[in-house]
């Protein structure tokens, strides 16, 4: 799915402007109607539009935020408050600024009498998924059940985001201190040293000269640094705003050396919790993989999800499909294979989920593990190499002696 941007006109004449995901214009028109709105304008969202419309920069609603609404949300329910009171409730007690507006939003919806779904589609704090298994729960006069299969999914998506923020954390830290030290001897440690480089009348080793060079270059130069970084930020963004830029790079992920396969890991683990906890709500398994499409961040996995989406509607197994792809691990298609034969997917799928989820803790503690090790031993280098350069042309001096 894309995103478009539109402008429309409401029921009361105002005029509104967002975003909605959709497969294609004429999607995104009809779902801008089924919202309520007459639309008066769609275009597909691109990197420009998205910064002229500050889309690009606005905030999102935390995976916690959201675990913590919809289990809440769910026990208020149970407990036989109304749907009004209990938004009212959490709208009172929720800090992030974002979601507590999107509570008031749907509130508002519910009052003028819209389904929750309804209140809350269109609205930037729910995700889509959550929007629909929510219209599943009111379909199913379950409302409460599929509040809490979201919970548990947010519960799981935070817990590994946090394992793998927490895991690198150490090693990023470590490469900032890097930096800093070679930035700290190149500019007060090196240019101590260049009165008596000068007054040497001798032939400066090649290494001494890179090193000053390198020196007079970052105390001279450093804007230079700062303006060529952002620079190769801003094209970076440019060309994954490409179509084939965001394939391109999107691929380089996938088979980066470590970091590949713990993005195959993470990215099968969502594939497969967030397609079970649709299926166990009763979801259709097309329209399922349409809203896991929709999730996911790598586009090699959101084409793949769309192919196999028309398959499906041939009659072709899932598990089948999956097998013409790379980017699916063989346990991913064997476990799915044999949920689709014993008519058991959600059960298959929630323990592929589990699987990936622990693998992707392992990955990131042995890769966290090994780049610690490897970035001190990098920096011991780089600062024994510069020393070495700064009292290469004393030692030959000494020598000469």
């Amino acid at each position: 799915m894309e995103s478009f941007i539109y402008q429309a006109i409401t029921s009361d004449g105002q005029s509104k402007k967002g975003t909605i995901e959709a497969q294609n214009e004429k999607d995104a028109s009809q779902r801008i109607k089924e919202l309520g709105l007459v639309p008066i304008s769609v275009s597909k969202q691109t990197l420009l539009n998205k910064d002229l419309d500050f889309t690009f920069f606005k905030k999102k609603v935390k995976t916690r935020d959201l675990a913590v609404f919809c289990r809440q949300f769910s026990s208020i329910i149970r407990a036989g408050v109304s749907i009004i009171s209990a938004l009212n409730m959490l709208e009172e007690q929720t800090e992030d600024k974002v979601l507590k507006a999107g509570i008031e939003s749907a509130r508002a919806g519910v009052e003028k009498g819209e389904t929750l779904s309804e209140s809350m589609r269109g609205n930037d704090a729910f995700p889509t998924i959550l929007v629909e298994m929510v219209k599943a729960g009111e379909a199913s006069g379950s409302l409460e059940k599929s509040l809490d299969r979201m919970a548990i999914q947010y519960e799981k998506e935070a817990k590994l985001k946090g394992i793998i923020k927490k895991a690198m954390m150490y090693p990023i830290v470590l490469l900032f201190v890097m930096i800093g030290v070679l930035v700290v001897m190149l500019t007060f440690v090196v240019p101590n040293f260049m009165t008596m480089f000068e007054e040497l009348d001798t032939e400066l080793p090649l290494s001494t000269k890179i090193v000053i060079g390198l020196s007079h270059s970052v105390m001279n130069s450093w804007y230079m640094y700062i303006l060529g970084v952002i620079l190769i930020v801003l094209l970076y963004k440019l060309y994954k705003g490409t179509d084939s830029g965001r394939h391109v790079i999107d691929r380089i992920k996938l088979k980066l050396p470590l970091f590949g396969k713990l993005s195959i890991k993470q990215n099968c683990a969502s594939i497969s919790r967030t397609l079970a906890t649709l299926i166990q709500a009763g979801m259709p398994i097309i329209d399922a993989i349409e809203i896991v499409e929709a999730t996911m961040n790598n586009i090699h996995y959101q084409d793949a999800l769309k192919k196999m989406k028309g398959g499906i509607a041939l009659g072709i197994p899932l598990s089948t499909q999956m097998q013409s792809y790379d980017i699916f691990p063989a346990m991913l298609t064997h476990m799915l294979g044999i949920g689709e034969e014993t008519g058991n997917m959600e059960e298959m799928l929630s323990n592929c989920a589990n699987y990936y989820e622990e693998e992707v803790e392992i990955t990131t503690t042995s890769m966290t593990s090994l780049l610690e090790p490897l970035i001190i031993i990098i920096m011991a280098v780089l600062v024994v190499l510069l020393i070495m350069a700064i009292y290469q042309p004393m030692i030959q001096l000494y020598n000469s002696i």
